[in-house]
């Protein structure tokens, strides 16, 4: 059983069962949680010139957790990166991507995600919903995630993980840059895949 609890189901003839009691592992892992940068990625996928894939990540990221065992829902995230760290690998593509033409990086140096809601879709398996912010516009956005569990590593903190998937449109924020292919097709894909792999330390008390 994950962080954010089981999802409910209405039952329209039958009184709803009582309510199963919130093991004591999710109880324990109430509590406020700081992003570890360090062992946290946050990547994205865009097609380029229609027939292969460009991978990228961002370096500079920071973040919080609030997980509520007793009520998940009222569990939240939120994170800040920091547009100049982006890496695909090429200098030369990460200069073009920190532009004008795309993050026009020196206007809009932070995208940043706050979480509105939680919910469980069974097992392990959780969709946050939340406010994705790039280049000053605001969409929500949903994040499919995977609870990967919770340990003490060998310096004593206590940790969390969670890795996840979601899909947006870029043109839905404004960055549109394109060039057509002479084949037919544009060289970079609207459609990015977003990646989060995330590891979170907790807060002392």
């Amino acid at each position: 059983m994950g962080i954010f609890g089981r999802k409910s189901t209405d039952a329209a003839e039958s009184p709803a069962p009582a309510a199963a009691p919130v093991s004591p592992e999710l109880t324990a892992l109430t509590g406020e949680y700081t992003i570890d940068p360090a062992h946290t990625t946050i990547g994205f996928v865009a097609r380029h010139a229609m027939v292969t894939n460009v991978k990228g990540k961002f370096n500079d990221v920071e973040g919080t957790l609030h997980l509520d065992g007793g009520d998940p829902a009222k569990s939240t995230a939120s994170l800040d990166i920091k547009m100049d760290s982006i890496d695909t690998g090429s200098a030369d593509r990460d200069g073009h991507l920190k532009s004008a033409d795309f993050f026009k990086i020196d206007e809009f140096p932070t995208m940043t995600f706050r979480s509105t809601k939680a919910e469980a879709l069974g097992g392990d398996d959780y969709r946050i919903t939340g406010d994705l912010t790039i280049l000053g516009t605001t969409r929500e956005i949903s994040i499919d995630l995977e609870f990967n569990g919770a340990a003490k590593d060998p310096f004593g903190n206590e940790r969390v993980g969670f890795e996840g998937t979601s899909e947006i449109l870029r043109s839905d924020w404004g960055i549109t840059w394109n060039a057509a292919l002479e084949t037919g097709g544009v060289l970079v894909s609207d459609k990015i895949k977003l990646n989060f792999d995330i590891s979170a330390i907790r807060a002392g008390d």
